[in-house]
């Protein structure tokens, strides 16, 4: 049985493209933002929370809450943000240059 892992690797260099292309860049962004739509709603109906809800909380329609659970790619940081204080979230930000995270004072 062929490891999954590098197949599915092989299939993401053959057709999304290599690490650091423009390409895979646009499709790890894209999934990124796909994963935290996905963390916004979850975090939504762990509090119990309608989209409706959620966006009186934030300060917007319930349909751009609805966009940003399809996929965040559209939202700004600010809203983002407004958000995940509304659902009592931590949030955390990494920052990498190279080898080395950026280090906040």
């Amino acid at each position: 049985m062929p490891n999954f892992a590098k197949t599915f690797l092989d299939w993401t260099h053959k057709y999304i493209g290599e690490v650091g292309t423009a390409e895979r860049d646009e499709y790890e962004y894209e999934l990124r933002m796909d994963l935290l739509g996905k963390m916004i709603k979850s975090a939504r109906q762990q509090h119990s929370l309608t989209q409706e809800q959620l966006g009186q909380l934030v300060g917007v329609q319930k349909a751009q809450i609805s966009k940003l659970e399809r996929s965040a790619n559209s939202a700004t940081v600010d809203t983002i943000i407004k958000v995940f204080q509304a659902l009592k979230a931590e949030i955390n930000f990494n920052v990498k240059l190279e080898d080395n995270f950026v280090k906040l004072a």
